[in-house]
C-alpha cells in the first residue's frame, strides 16, 4: 500500500500571496511486515516547512510616513524589492540573521506599492517568492520648496544653499535629516533654521567660511514621504541641484569714504566712487554682508514698494539685488555730484552708469558685498536676503534643528 505525499500551501500575512509552494515532506511508504504499516518514527522536518513572510503596513489607505518593514519566519529572506506604481523604489537591507528587512525611506502618501521578498528554507535551503501589495492615503496638505541656487549655476563663494517653504515646518529635525549636501572637497558647513523676508519658514546651508572657487556641489533633499507637521502638509516629491562656485570676488563697500572696490582672488581690481544712503533716517544703506542675490538688469523702482513715501518712481539700470528690502547698487547717473563724497540714496549703492555697467559685467549672483560705514540701520538679517554671514559660526550652528 502506498500513499500520495500531501502538500500545504505556504502561509503568509498582511494580504501576501506566495508565488512558489513549499510542500511538506512526509514519510515514505514503507512495508512492515504483515501489516504494511508505515514507519511512525520519521517525520517532518522544520527545515522543509514553509517560510512565512509578514509585510507592513497592509491594506488600503494606510496612513504614509512609515518605513516598510519585512520579516520572515522559517528561513531567510535573500532580497526584498519595494517598488511604487512609477517606478520608483524604496532601499534597504536585509538584516545580518536574514530575517528582516527595513526601508532606508518611508511610504509617501499616496502612492501603491508592491513588496517582492526572495526566500529560502532553513538547511534545504528551497527558494521562493513572496509578493505583497499595499496604498497610502493621499495627502490632505503638500507642502512645497522654493530653493536656490538653480541647477547647473556658476555662483560666488558666499552663496548658500536655501529652500523656504510654502507652509510652516515643524517637524524641522526629520525634515533636516532629510537633507544631503555632498562637495568635491568636503566642505564643513551646516543647516540654520530661519524666518524668510516673506514670513515664511527657511532653512540654508552655509560653509563655515566663504567656498573655495571651483567646488562642486549638490543638494538631494530626500523629502518624499516626510512629515511637516501641523498645518504643513506633506512632502510628495524629492528635489536636487548641483552648481559650481566660480571666483572668488568680494564687492567691499566703504560708506564712510564713498567707494566700492573689487577684489578678484585677493588682487584689487578697481574702486569706483560711489553714494550709499542718507544718514540719519530711514534712508540709510544696512551694513554687514550682504549677498548678491540676483542681477535684475533695468527695473522699475518704486519707493512706495519700501515705505519711503513718494520719493522716486523710476526706471534704473544695472540693477543688482543685494537684499529682500530693497537694497540695490545700481547706476544712479541722478545722484552723480555725491560719487566719492557723501551718501545720498535712499539706501542703495548709486554709480555712474559708465561704472555700474563695468562692475554688472564683473559680478555675479553669491558675490559677497562685504558693507562698513558708521551711520546705517543695522546689520543684514539673516533672513533679508542671504545675511546668514553675519552671524558667527557657533551661532550659525546653534540654528540647526539636530543641535
Amino acid at each position: 500500500m502506498s500513499r500520495t505525499p500531501a502538500s500545504t500551501n505556504a502561509r503568509v500575512r498582511a494580504t501576501v500571496v506566495t508565488a512558489l509552494l513549499a510542500p511538506l515532506t512526509l514519510a515514505a511508504c514503507t512495508s512492515n511486515g504483515a501489516t504494511g504499516a508505515p514507519d511512525a518514527k520519521v517525520k517532518p522536518t522544520v527545515a522543509d516547512r514553509p517560510v512565512t513572510v509578514t509585510v507592513t503596513p497592509t491594506g488600503e489607505r494606510v496612513p504614509a510616513g512609515a518605513p516598510v518593514r519585512v520579516r520572515a519566519t522559517g528561513g531567510r529572506l535573500t532580497s526584498v524589492t519595494v517598488t511604487d506604481a512609477e517606478g520608483h523604489r524604496l532601499t534597504g537591507k536585509v538584516a545580518a540573521d536574514g530575517r528582516s528587512w527595513v526601508s532606508a525611506r518611508k511610504a509617501a502618501p499616496g502612492a501603491a506599492y508592491t513588496v517582492t521578498a526572495a526566500t529560502r528554507t532553513t538547511g534545504s535551503g528551497k527558494a521562493a517568492t513572496t509578493k505583497a501589495a499595499f496604498t497610502t492615503a493621499p495627502a490632505e496638505k503638500v507642502n512645497k520648496v522654493d530653493w536656490r541656487p538653480g541647477a547647473g549655476a556658476t555662483v560666488g563663494v558666499a552663496q548658500p544653499i536655501s529652500l523656504v517653504f510654502d507652509n510652516p515646518v515643524k517637524n524641522r529635525a526629520e525634515v533636516e535629516k532629510q537633507l544631503r549636501i555632498t562637495t568635491s572637497n568636503d566642505t564643513e558647513g551646516s543647516w540654520g533654521w530661519i524666518t524668510d523676508w516673506s514670513g515664511k519658514d527657511r532653512v540654508d546651508w552655509r560653509p563655515r567660511t566663504y567656498w573655495q572657487p571651483g567646488t562642486k556641489v549638490t543638494l538631494n533633499a530626500a523629502l518624499n514621504g516626510t512629515d511637516s507637521g501641523t498645518a504643513g502638509g506633506w512632502f510628495v516629491r524629492d528635489y536636487t541641484t548641483t552648481f559650481t562656485i566660480g571666483a572668488q570676488q568680494i564687492a567691499k563697500v566703504d560708506l564712510d569714504n564713498h567707494q566700492l572696490t573689487l577684489v578678484r582672488d585677493g588682487k584689487t581690481i578697481r574702486t569706483i566712487p560711489v553714494s550709499g544712503g542718507t544718514p540719519g533716517g530711514d534712508r540709510r544703506s544696512w551694513r554687514g554682508t550682504a549677498v548678491l542675490m540676483a542681477k535684475e538688469g533695468t527695473i522699475n523702482m518704486n519707493s512706495e514698494t519700501v515705505n519711503l513715501g513718494n520719493a522716486y518712481n523710476k526706471m534704473v539700470d544695472h540693477s543688482m539685488r543685494l537684499t529682500w528690502s530693497g537694497m540695490y547698487a545700481h547706476a544712479a547717473p541722478w545722484n552723480a555730484r555725491y560719487f566719492g563724497n557723501s551718501n545720498h540714496s535712499s539706501g542703495c549703492i548709486g554709480m555712474s552708469d559708465a561704472d555700474a555697467a563695468w562692475f554688472y559685467d564683473q559680478v555675479r549672483p553669491g558675490d559677497p558685498f562685504e558693507i562698513t560705514g558708521k551711520d546705517t540701520k543695522g546689520v543684514v538679517a539673516p533672513g533679508n536676503g542671504f545675511g546668514a554671514w553675519n552671524l558667527s559660526w557657533g551661532a550659525w550652528q546653534g540654528k540647526s534643528a539636530l543641535r
